[in-house]
């Protein structure tokens, strides 16, 4: 009797695609809360009375676990072990708690003597017991976080392998960066409402627990795929982990040299997008309202172009090419922060632009020259190298802030000309690891460049 063939069935393209927008869902709220605060610094810091270097220590601590722990490392080995299902939920808990904790920290009601205030008032006086929590919070919230990122990336490359990759890639980071331009533009409004951090602190919990739905609908759809479709190095559920598997990637020049870009590019944008608003304000003399508005054209012009580019780079190829204009493109859009006083308008949008076309193509391409039985320790590994830089660099644009504005009296601008400086600094470094990717991939045929 001759047994059914399923090799030759795959995912319809409703399948496929609602499997994407579930997922990306979650990626919409976590970037949501990732800036929640971003749009309100100055009403975080005038009601629990946290410094500029303190915010970015803050703000910093969501990258702590990930580089000085390892753990979005080690939890794109436990994805490759326990496989989608089981890392995904045991993930999102840590993000959903590290959210709830933050948000109680920056509240009045724990700020007015709530559970654990007198704890947290008892250690590390030096510290106001808000920031304590909140660091808390962002500790636990990252720690989820990170890893869950690689599982959407190894969830991307699950549904999506040789079929509209980099595609996929570019819509998934559209929702994230639509989260981040959510929170720029709806976080000072709804502290404006109240005249309290309150309800942006909430609000972002809220949006963590609807998400948490439609992660349950995506696993639902996620087991379906698995009985239905054949397995392979993506859905296999626990695989053996070698030390042979971390030789392979660090031996790999190519992986290296994308991670080192990954690290060095983001750095040079995230926490710039923290310290935005208040950038903007400082400088221009805009409104805090007007400040996250005119923040949000970043996100927003990565929620258009990020997709674009991910097409292009399905179509054309040229990935690494693509990764090199977008690096020199940040390097002179912060050039022009710091030495100029050009208003920002063009600036935000060609570093939106820059933002849009560095993740398009760098993501899909670890899919491409990384085997796909080590996706997942290979993006553990990117993800844990570029919390090194998260986690440093709003303490450094905070220290410097703190170093170079010392006459400056309370409610006084801020001169930012030196930290940006220090960031366009990072993009340059980044560059040359674009451009030693580029080089190696012409002695490896080029299998960035063209259309695969």
């Amino acid at each position: 009797m001759n047994q059914p063939n399923h090799t030759q069935e795959t995912p319809t393209a409703l399948m496929r695609w609602g499997a994407l927008v579930m997922i990306s869902i979650v990626m919409f709220a976590s970037y949501y809360f990732y800036d929640v605060y971003s749009g309100v610094k100055s009403t975080l810091q005038a009601e629990t009375g946290i410094t500029n270097a303190e915010y970015g220590t803050m703000y910093g601590a969501y990258s702590f676990t990930n580089s000085i722990l390892l753990m979005a490392f080690l939890g794109g080995i436990l994805l490759d072990r326990w496989g989608i299902r089981k890392t995904a939920l045991t993930f999102f808990a840590f993000m959903a708690s590290g959210a709830l904790l933050t948000a109680y920290g920056a509240s009045s009601v724990f700020r007015e003597g709530g559970v654990g205030f007198s704890l947290f008032s008892n250690f590390l006086k030096n510290m106001s017991p808000s920031l304590k929590m909140m660091i808390l919070g962002r500790l636990i919230f990252g720690l989820g976080a990170e890893t869950f990122y690689v599982v959407i990336n190894k969830i991307i490359a699950k549904w999506f392998k040789h079929k509209e990759l980099a595609l996929a890639f570019g819509i998934s980071l559209a929702f994230g960066r639509f989260g981040t331009a959510a929170a720029f533009s709806i976080s000072p409004r709804l502290a404006s409402s109240a005249s309290s951090i309150d309800p942006v602190a909430w609000f972002s919990v809220i949006l963590m627990l609807i998400s948490l739905g439609t992660l349950i609908v995506y696993l639902i759809l996620d087991r379906v795929y698995d009985r239905r479709f054949t397995a392979t190095g993506l859905t296999a559920e626990g695989e053996s982990f070698s030390l042979r598997d971390i030789k392979l990637l660090l031996t790999n020049k190519s992986f290296l040299y994308i991670t080192g870009l990954c690290v060095l590019f983001y750095s040079a944008v995230f926490p710039f997008l923290g310290f935005a608003p208040d950038f903007l304000h400082n400088k221009f003399g805009f409104s805090l309202e007007r400040s996250g508005d005119l923040t949000t054209i970043l996100p927003y012009g990565t929620v258009l172009f990020t997709p674009i580019f991910g097409w292009f780079c399905d179509k054309k190829g040229r990935s690494a090419s693509v990764m090199i204009t977008g690096s020199i493109m940040l390097i002179l859009v912060h050039l022009t922060f710091s030495l100029t006083n050009l208003m920002p308008y063009i600036p935000l949008f060609l570093l939106g632009v820059a933002f849009s076309l560095v993740p398009a193509a760098m993501w899909p391409s670890v899919a491409k020259i990384v085997d796909e039985k080590r996706l997942g320790t290979a993006y553990g590994f990117m993800f844990t190298v570029q919390n090194y830089g998260l986690m440093l660099f709003p303490w450094f644009i905070g220290l410097t802030l703190d170093a170079t504005n010392k006459n400056v009296a309370a409610g006084d601008p801020l001169n930012y000309t030196y930290a940006i400086v220090g960031l366009s600094g990072m993009g340059v470094i980044g560059l040359v690891f674009a451009l030693l990717l580029k080089r190696e991939d012409l002695r490896n045929n080029s299998i960035l460049e063209k259309v695969i």
